[in-house]
This record gives C-alpha cells, sequence and structure tokens, in this order.
C-alpha cells in the first residue's frame, strides 16, 4: 500500500509541474521556491505545537488548492503559483514519507513516525 500512495504522490508531483508550465513564468520560479514551504519548520524555534500549526499551514493540500482557486478567480498568476508550490511540495515530500505533523513532536506523522527509533 505503500509504494501505491508514493506514486499516487508522485503524479500529483507531476500534475503541479504540468500546471506550472501553464503559468507564464520563467521555469527558475518554480526551482528557486520550490523548497520555500520548508520554512513553516521554523515554528518549531517556538514549540512543537506552534511548529505543527506552521508547518502543516504550509503544506495542506487542500489550502495549496483554495489558493491556487483564489488566484484564478482573481486571475493572479502568483497565488496560483503560491498554490502549485504549496501542492507540489507536499505531494514531494510525501513520497519521501513526510506527512503532516502531529502537535506531540516533529517527529510524529500522519505518515508515521519519522527519523531515528
Amino acid at each position: 500500500m505503500k509504494t501505491t500512495l508514493k506514486i499516487e504522490e508522485l503524479a500529483m508531483l507531476g500534475l503541479s509541474i504540468w500546471m506550472f508550465s501553464n503559468l507564464n513564468l520563467e521555469w527558475w520560479w518554480f526551482l528557486l521556491f520550490f523548497l520555500s514551504p520548508d520554512l513553516g519548520m521554523l515554528g518549531y524555534l517556538a514549540n512543537d505545537k506552534v511548529g505543527a500549526f506552521t508547518y502543516n499551514l504550509v503544506h495542506h493540500k487542500g489550502i495549496a488548492i483554495l489558493v491556487f482557486i483564489m488566484g484564478g478567480v482573481v486571475q493572479n498568476e502568483w497565488l496560483q503559483f503560491t498554490g502549485i508550490i504549496i501542492f507540489g511540495h507536499a505531494s514531494f515530500d510525501r513520497v519521501l514519507g513526510y506527512g503532516l505533523k502531529y502537535p506531540s513532536s516533529f517527529h510524529d506523522t500522519h505518515l508515521g513516525r519519522i527519523g531515528k527509533k
């Protein structure tokens, strides 16, 4: 089952790349900002609860889709770009086994525990 989920996430990453290709932006924008959602980890400097909230906020696919749709409604390509980056990055993280965080610890995710046992 894990392999099936990883393939599904890889397909969603491919979808985000295809969606980006339909914007009128240079490819270096995608490469430059692809890892930017990981800045959400800075919340862990405060504590695990704040860290989980900030990390999940910028790794949640529902939020990514909402931001993308809002960009389409107001015809703002940069909002669409932001939604695509969040969506693609979250899919990439899931392929690697990183999921949304629980407030108990950075290592506790909806996909299981990560890191050293």
